[in-house]
């Protein structure tokens, strides 16, 4: 009798055991899971700040006598479509992170076009205002680029936690999946062919 008593405790120790690493394996995904959906926030908030800030740097390009209206229109229309993309963290698969990474893409492509053509008018760039402007965007584009490499951080921990055993297993019970993060621009893996023979 004694024998079996002590060997219902020994079950119940281990149970208990297992249950409390349940519970902190759960509550570190969570915690995980909770530190990508801060991480994605703060990278809506940048380019949001990106965002608004085009208006202003639109406006104010409007204002120069002659300027390019195509290359005002390309910005706004990449800023409407990069606006458009509305993901929370839950929704970040391979095929909206794409879709939302091509959308801000095309709007930094717009930008760099805007800044390339306003070369060509030396009293846009000589004004406070577009000066000013265009500080805002260097410091905002870098802050995307810290937001976006914290972001994957935070899913790379993630991921991490979800994947490993035993922990897939009870995720995979509460739902808890892979998430994706921010991969490099289509071609970035080659270095640019620089010239200076021409």
């Amino acid at each position: 009798m004694k024998g079996k008593s002590i060997g219902w405790i020994v079950v119940l120790a281990i149970l208990v055991i297992v249950g409390f690493m349940g519970c902190s394996g759960y509550n570190g995904v969570v915690t995980a899971d909770e530190q990508v959906k801060k991480s994605w926030n703060n990278v809506n908030t940048e380019y949001q700040k990106r965002a608004d800030l085009v208006n202003q740097l639109v406006a104010t390009v409007k204002g120069a006598a002659n300027f390019e209206q195509e290359t005002l229109t390309k910005v706004i229309e990449a800023r409407a479509k990069a606006t458009s993309i509305n993901l929370n963290a839950d929704q970040l698969t391979p095929e909206n992170m794409a879709r939302f990474q091509q959308a801000q893409g095309e709007l930094s492509g717009a930008l760099s076009r805007l800044l390339v053509t306003v070369e060509r008018y030396p009293d846009l760039k000589a004004t406070a205002n577009f000066t000013q402007l265009q500080g805002q965007l260097e410091t905002i584009e870098n802050e995307v680029r810290n937001s976006r490499r914290n972001f994957n951080e935070a899913v790379n921990t993630y991921n991490v936690k979800v994947r490993s055993f035993p922990m897939n297993i009870l995720a995979g019970m509460f739902g808890f999946k892979a998430k994706e993060g921010f991969k490099a621009d289509e071609g970035a893996e080659k270095a640019p062919t620089v010239d200076f023979s021409k």
